[in-house]
């Protein structure tokens, strides 16, 4: 079972050559398909960029863990900076549909690949924990470059980096936007397993403890949840209300433990999903008061 346990951990947190098949979302696997996964694991291929901002941008090589790359959309007289961290298996040509939102509300954008995808190095990913590196890169970077009112968004994995960083460098943003970020590591590895109709116990504890040792952390202390009592500065909290991967506990937990500013909004039907594709209108809502509330500008 160790072994089993190990060879999964490696592909679930080490990604293949671009060209292989996905392995769809459990929820969408035959029970074939689900045998195979959990004898096998997952088909991860490295995430590409396959789509390039409508607007002028600069392409900008940062030094984190590895290097990063990131796209500068630069807008006359923005209000600031919005950063976007994409999701586990994710890259920032995914995030340019919100960069786009940010942009019309008067906002300049900064999108980056997390290591090991799109035009970053490597080809690892430690679900949040080294990526945390990448955001405090990011935000060295603007400031800089004399950026202000600098906004962090982050999705999923991208949410969890965030408090990560939070926790681990103790950034100062003049805010963030959170969407999705899960509680824990094992909470995030059960909840694949329960959409596969399958025990967590005991497979779930080994790919973690294999996970970490694979990726040089432990990862059984990998707790956004926790890491959120370090975050003093403004949040936007967002949560779909159908989300089979992050749980309302988990939500619930995080928001209690921030320490500064903050406010949560859910959306009745969403999944663990993208909310612009059915709650685009309430998000905008969501955002835009949000931000117009938090940022002060000149």
């Amino acid at each position: 079972m160790n072994v089993v346990a190990f060879f999964h951990a490696y592909k679930f947190t080490h990604f293949a050559e671009a060209n292989i098949q996905k392995t769809q979302h459990a929820k969408d696997l035959s029970l074939l398909d689900k045998l195979t996964t959990l004898i096998f694991g997952i088909n991860n291929p490295r995430p590409t960029n396959k789509i390039f901002p409508a607007q002028p941008y600069q392409k900008v090589v940062l030094r984190s863990s590895q290097n990063i790359e990131c796209w500068h959309i630069k807008i006359p007289n923005s209000k600031g900076t919005v950063v976007l961290f994409h999701g586990y298996s994710g890259n920032k040509s995914l995030m340019l549909d919100k960069s786009d939102e940010f942009i019309k509300l008067g906002y300049s954008t900064f999108l980056v690949d997390f290591i090991g995808t799109g035009g970053s190095a490597g080809n690892q990913t430690t679900i949040g924990f080294r990526e945390a590196q990448d955001v405090k890169a990011s935000l060295d970077y603007l400031s800089q470059q004399q950026e202000k009112n600098v906004i962090l968004f982050g999705t999923s994995m991208g949410a969890a980096a965030i408090l990560k960083a939070a926790d681990a460098y103790s950034i100062q943003p003049a805010a963030a936007i959170l969407e999705c970020p899960f509680g824990s590591m094992y909470q995030t590895t059960c909840a694949r397993f329960r959409q596969m109709q399958v025990p967590c116990f005991p497979m779930a504890n080994l790919l973690v403890l294999w996970g970490g040792v694979q990726n040089g952390f432990w990862a059984y202390g990998h707790n956004p949840q926790e890491y959120a009592r370090k975050v003093d500065f403004p949040v936007l909290l967002l949560y779909g209300e159908k989300d089979l991967e992050v749980s309302r506990e988990e939500t619930k937990q995080i928001f209690a433990n921030l320490n500064g500013k903050k406010l949560l909004r859910t959306y009745p039907e969403a999944g663990h999903e993208n909310y612009l594709n059915r709650y685009k209108q309430e998000w905008l809502q969501d955002i835009s008061g949000f931000l117009n509330e938090t940022i002060v500008t000149d």
